[in-house]
């Protein structure tokens, strides 16, 4: 079993970072991330399809696709997503539903389950070999991406998708969380055994992984861009 495992130059989207330049600013603690439910447009994906996604939905699909084009990674790559939230927003109207109507919409319900983000994000990036989702508790990004790489530490895979996505809280969750402090955004990466020929990669160990996303995607960033 190795020990280190190596992490791609990411692909990422945040609604107020609009360009690479945005992107390392935020890492250096000199922009913030908007708190609004912008989304990436998906203009190479169906209107139908698109329509109805929600911010998250369409987050995951938009550094998906954008990764795909950085590292022409093949569409059997397995994909692993993690998230704190999920479809946080869809969920609360799912309840409010519920409470209000006493009723739930199929295709509400359909688009509100943990794995719809990813299974999107296969859906329009034509990936074919299957998903993974994990659900790390107490906001642990370490415990997620520990889980996620444990194929790659094992041996199992040489490399893989890795996706982690939180959209913006609703504002009815003000009273229980601190929403200025969960900015929404997603990233995506490859994770791999060996350096990658074609992107930049770097190595680490599960010890050099934060338990604070943020901070690991501003550490990770700076890698790749400094």
């Amino acid at each position: 079993m190795q020990n280190t495992f190596f992490i791609s130059e990411p692909a990422l989207y945040a609604p107020g970072l609009d360009s690479l330049e945005d992107i390392k600013l935020w890492a250096d603690n000199q922009k913030e991330i908007s708190l609004e439910k912008t989304s990436p447009s998906l203009s190479y994906t169906d209107p139908l399809f698109r329509r109805r996604l929600s911010q998250l939905s369409k987050m995951t699909v938009e550094v998906v696709h954008n990764l795909i084009e950085k590292t022409n990674i093949g569409s059997d790559t397995k994909i692993v997503f993690v998230s704190f939230r999920g479809e946080l927003a869809r969920e609360f109207k799912i309840n409010q539903s519920i409470i209000e109507d006493e009723m739930i919409l199929p295709a509400g319900f359909s688009l509100s389950v943990f794995n719809a983000p990813v299974a999107l994000a296969t859906i329009a990036c034509k990936l074919k070999a299957g998903y993974n989702c994990i659900f790390p508790s107490y906001d642990d990004f370490k415990d997620g991406l520990t889980c996620a790489a444990s194929s790659i530490l094992a041996g199992k895979q040489e490399k893989l998708i890795f996706v982690y996505g939180d959209e913006l809280i609703p504002s009815q969750y003000e009273n229980v969380t601190s929403i200025e402090s969960k900015p929404p955004v997603a990233f995506a990466c490859v994770l791999s055994n060996s350096r990658l020929e074609n992107v930049n990669s770097f190595e680490y160990s599960i010890s050099d992984i934060s338990k604070n996303v943020y901070d690991f995607i501003r550490l990770h960033i700076n890698k790749c861009y400094n």
